[in-house]
């Protein structure tokens, strides 16, 4: 596959998960890949050895090392912005340094991250933030804060949109419903619930997502921008 040969690909947060099936994705389809880690050291060497891909300790939750790693990778192709966090509980008792975190992580580097890679993003460029079901459906408890960070993207992906569309450069959120990751397994506690509110009752897989995100960065995408994608077998619907 040739789809992407030659492009410049950074993945922000891309050792595990559907990071990890994005990274695996866009090295398939013949681009030079580039990814970010901050807690998988391990899961970052191996994916990178059995890519040919570069991984570089980054923390999203520091807005400096985000910038400075963005602007390092020179003009990109296509910026992916994946690392996110969830915190659970009462919103009362929930510690206010882990919900800023939360959006330090979550809002502040997709918004920061997304700026800086449109300084040097050539014509036609494409950034997609990974976001969440959850932006548009909050059907529990306990996750308030997570909710409002990624309909927060939402926002983002309007507004950046009509700052960089006469540039070709196009931004988008794809938002998940339940995937099986390590976060999130299918046969976790939380599977019977989770599925009782899907029409295709099952968790979705992570290359899936990749599949999508794929679509969303190649030439067929052009005309789409400023847009919420969802893929969650209907949980949200």
């Amino acid at each position: 596959m040739s789809a992407f040969k030659d492009k410049s690909v950074l993945v922000l947060g891309g050792s595990r998960g559907i990071g990890a099936a994005i990274v695996r994705r866009f090295v398939a389809d013949g681009a030079k890949v580039a990814f970010t880690y901050a807690g998988s050291p391990e899961a970052a060497q191996l994916l990178a050895t059995e890519t040919g891909s570069t991984a570089f300790l980054t923390d999203s939750a520091e807005r400096d090392a985000v910038i400075a790693r963005v602007r390092d990778s020179g003009p990109l192709d296509v910026l992916v912005v994946n690392a996110g966090i969830a915190i659970f509980g009462d919103a009362l008792e929930q510690d206010p340094d882990a919900v800023d975190r939360l959006f330090r992580i979550n809002v502040h580097a997709p918004y920061h991250a997304s700026v800086e890679a449109a300084r040097k993003m050539p014509q036609g460029g494409r950034i997609i933030v990974i976001g969440s079901v959850n932006g548009d459906r909050m059907p529990l408890p306990g996750m308030a804060s997570y909710a409002l960070s990624k309909s927060a993207l939402q926002g983002l992906a309007r507004g950046l949109a009509r700052d960089f569309g006469p540039r070709g450069i196009t931004i988008n959120i794809v938002q998940p419903g339940p995937i099986d990751t390590d976060a999130n397994p299918e046969d976790g506690p939380m599977k019977d619930l989770m599925h009782s509110f899907m029409a295709i009752k099952r968790h979705g897989r992570s290359e899936e997502v990749a599949g999508m995100v794929a679509w969303l960065a190649g030439p067929e995408a052009g005309f789409v921008t400023g847009a919420m994608h969802t893929i969650d077998g209907a949980f949200g619907a």
